[in-house]
């Protein structure tokens, strides 16, 4: 399985290398695209061409965005709307199909679908009834390919065995299961009290009915979380053996999530601490037969995950790793993000201003950029990086990489990379940088120099 141990960093270097960084499932970061704005004309021109290019072959993926929770969880820094009122459902599955039905107009053709994923919020925060009812409507308009991959996110306090039993039969074979720790009060400071027993249950009706891999989600560098309480997480999850599991660093941002504020810093294990974290549980994993893949994600060797990564075919996108790559990325729904390969665009944030967008029969665009031949060959070698640990260039773009190579040198120094003339591979020492080297990188980044805080901090 080609396990490598794994490198337990000084507390200096982690001191050194402990900024803000982004986690680069885009490239240019959003933060650092451009003012000014993207027309609808403009960016169905990039739909149109990436549709036409890759539709015939590849196919493409589509991201849902069901943004509801009924509770709060405090650590979670993406866009939800916490309500107990269901009767959010029927107007928001609305507003999807209604953005669907305008980027069929743009297709011309019937859409060839590749990868499904339903994020969130809590996507099982909707009925099963109504699940059927949207996913049912989405899919008669397209065609399934017949590697495509349906995956869906999912809290054990908010799923049962007939939303499982729907989405199954629409076509879902991956679940990817919310976990964080399991230790009681880890779960009380960020609101997510979610026993082992609710959790194997969920794995539990979900293999009996025939899903064919699960991921579990770990977090680790919460509030109050120790070595023990990481070490029993872990442990409990090696009975539920996922076959991928996402082992995330916490990202602690209260200037965008205020609930974050339910807690300070000094309730969150210092740097070294955090990596020791990271790295009994990661040691623990390996043990169990899980192998690391790219950057904070592992798998068992028979899982797709682990074949893509072993074949060079892993692919980074805003639903993270992915066996499979292709070209354009439709996302729909408050929030979510779209990739043409050529352009990015993300949609409006709030829910009502988001319906109300749809409903006036225009994209709801919130903000966009088209990237540049610069960006795109940044682009290219930031994703090797992330996905293959390497990366070259041919010797008509060394001047593009001068500054990279400079911005490097420390890393290198510091036996985290090893730079060549046109080569860059990261070291077995520098997987707890990743972020970090594959920031050397971003010139946009470099060039905004920026002086308030945007990214979580990187170790």
């Amino acid at each position: 399985m080609n396990c490598v141990p794994t490198y337990t960093a000084p507390a200096a270097l982690l001191a050194k290398y402990d900024v803000p960084s982004p986690r680069y499932t885009s490239y240019p970061t959003v933060p650092y695209w451009d003012d000014a704005p993207l027309t609808q004309e403009r960016w169905l021109e990039h739909v149109q061409q990436a549709f036409q290019k890759t539709n015939t072959s590849e196919g493409i993926s589509l991201y849902l965005h069901l943004p509801f929770c009924e509770q709060l969880c405090t650590y979670c820094g993406c866009n939800k709307r916490i309500t107990k009122n269901h009767g959010v459902e029927e107007p928001y599955m609305q507003a999807l199909l209604q953005e669907w039905d305008q980027y069929l107009a743009a297709f011309g053709e019937k859409p060839r679908i590749t990868e499904l994923h339903l994020g969130g919020g809590t996507p099982t925060f909707f009925s099963a009834e109504n699940l059927k009812k949207l996913l049912q409507s989405l899919l008669s308009k397209a065609e399934i390919t017949p590697e495509a991959e349906f995956s869906v996110e999912v809290h054990p306090n908010a799923t049962n065995a007939s939303q499982l039993q729907v989405l199954y039969d629409l076509g879902f074979r991956r679940l990817s299961v919310g976990i964080q720790d399991f230790d009681p009060s880890v779960q009380f400071v960020i609101n997510r009290i979610q026993s082992f027993e609710q959790t194997k249950e969920t794995f539990d009706t979900a293999r009996a009915i025939g899903y064919t891999s699960i991921n579990g989600d770990i977090i680790y560098g919460l509030p109050y979380q120790t070595a023990d309480s990481v070490r029993h997480t872990i442990e409990k999850v090696k009975e539920l053996r996922p076959e991928r599991i996402a082992f995330y660093s916490y990202a602690h941002v209260p200037w965008k999530s205020k609930a974050q504020r339910r807690y300070s810093e000094a309730d969150l294990p210092e740097p070294a601490e955090k990596r020791g974290l990271y790295e009994l549980g990661s040691n623990l994993l390996e043990e169990a037969g899980y192998v690391e893949i790219g950057l904070d994600h592992f798998a068992l060797p028979e899982d797709e995950l682990y074949v893509a990564a072993q074949q060079g075919r892993l692919h980074r996108n805003f639903m993270g790793y992915t066996p499979r790559h292709t070209e354009l990325l439709i996302g729909l729904g408050a929030s979510s993000i779209s990739d043409t390969g050529t352009a990015f665009m993300q949609n409006i944030k709030e829910v009502e201003a988001y319906e109300a967008a749809v409903a006036t029969g225009q994209l709801p665009i919130f903000k966009g950029h088209e990237l540049t031949q610069e960006d795109s060959r940044i682009r290219r070698h930031i994703l090797n990086l992330m996905c293959r640990l390497h990366t070259s260039w041919s010797k008509t773009e060394e001047d593009y990489f001068v500054d990279a190579l400079v911005r490097l040198q420390p890393l290198a120094e510091d036996g985290f990379v090893e730079c060549r003339k046109g080569y860059i591979q990261v070291l077995p020492a520098g997987r707890p940088f990743l972020r970090n080297i594959a920031m050397c990188l971003d010139a946009r980044l470099w060039e905004a120099k920026p002086t308030t805080l945007v990214f979580s901090r990187s170790v």
